[in-house]
């Protein structure tokens, strides 16, 4: 298998360490005083989403994971899980649902999403960094309720995302949602 350096090391790089799959998040080199310079890696796991800090000594080695990203096509949802599809090889997945408990809410059908496979099973979905959304559930805006700034309210999209909207924003409205974060950024018209 291919070797990655700690000169080398970059975030979204995908490394094996003691025997499990993780994304490297940030990588700050330090060369103290005295001693030995270093590496402090921050990764995430990548099939339970943990993140840890290690310390590599320079010039130390990690072997890159079998990892393989593919753009797939949400087709439906049913019981056994979600059936994913590929557009260029019209291949079709199903997803555990325990796969993507954490990206649920940001779950539409006919969206095309990030699968990422690890020894050839489906490990993480990613969705598209922004969605567009319609509000199908808010409470109506009190008028004139801006003195204290940014008012928001709660909403429900129609993906069954809850987040928190301006209270100008009212239902049936097609909004822009960043799923990072799970922020409303604006209307669309």
């Amino acid at each position: 298998m291919a070797q990655i350096s700690t000169n080398e090391f970059k975030a979204g790089i995908r490394v094996i360490v003691e025997g499990q799959p993780y994304t490297i998040v940030s990588n700050e080199f330090v060369k103290p005083g005295k001693g030995q310079s270093f590496n402090r890696v921050r990764i995430k796991h990548l099939l339970t989403g943990r993140t840890i800090e290690k310390t590599f000594k320079s010039g130390d080695k990690l072997e890159l994971a079998e990892v393989v990203d593919t753009k797939m096509r949400l087709l439906y949802k049913d019981q056994n899980g979600i059936v994913f599809m590929d557009d260029v090889t019209f291949e079709q997945h199903i997803v555990p649902l325990e796969v993507v408990k954490d990206v649920d809410q940001w779950l539409m059908d006919d969206l095309v999403y990030e699968v990422i496979f690890y020894n050839g099973e489906p490990v993480v979905i990613e969705p598209p960094t922004f969605m567009e959304m319609i509000v199908v559930e808010t409470d109506p805006g009190d008028r004139g309720n801006t003195a204290s700034g940014r008012v928001l309210k709660p909403a429900v999209t129609n993906s069954g995302a809850k987040i928190q909207i301006p209270i100008f924003v009212e239902q049936g409205e097609k909004i822009k949602v960043d799923t990072r974060t799970g922020e409303y950024v604006s209307r669309i018209q």
